[in-house]
């Protein structure tokens, strides 16, 4: 797909992470940010297994705090593509934080946005599907990006920054 330097928030066990990581050339990088090592050992050992291991940094911790300290590194606009699946609460954070990492023309996919239909819903307003259903107003209404919602499983909406 022709990326080369990509960010993943939230990894889980890293059925999403390793698709972008079999994607890459060999000289690519995927920056896997998740907290909870438990799901990262899950994650490393399908690295391993798909041979794709030298291509994935994980950064186990806050995503907020990774993504913080590659802009402090100096690695804003540098990022072809960013995927986030992880705390739903946090989507409109990483996606700022994202949108500087990422450069003009590159993609950040962000993966839930439906939250089962409950975003739809009026009658649901608890605080995970009000953040998303917030979240999704921000980037339909935001110009420095173009974007597609797919409703496909739970919804995806794919931005390419501006």
């Amino acid at each position: 797909f022709g990326a080369r330097k990509c960010i993943e928030v939230g990894v889980y066990t890293g059925y999403s992470s390793l698709a972008v990581a079999l994607a890459l050339p060999e000289s690519g990088c995927l920056v896997a940010c998740e907290r909870d090592d438990k799901v990262l050992e899950v994650a490393r050992r399908y690295f391993e297994l798909a041979g794709v291991l030298h291509k994935v940094q994980i950064k186990h911790g806050l995503a907020i705090d990774t993504l913080n300290v590659l802009l402090l590194n100096g690695e804003a606009g540098s990022y072809d593509f960013a995927f986030i699946d992880a705390e739903k609460k946090m989507y409109m954070e990483y996606f700022e934080l994202l949108l500087k990492l990422v450069r003009v023309g590159g993609v950040i996919v962000i993966d839930n946005v439906l939250w089962h239909g409950k975003v739809a819903d009026p009658l649901v307003n608890d605080s995970r599907t009000v953040s998303l259903r917030n979240f999704n107003n921000a980037i339909f209404e935001d110009e420095r990006v173009s974007i597609s919602l797919v409703p496909i499983g739970d919804g995806m909406t794919i931005c390419r920054k501006l």
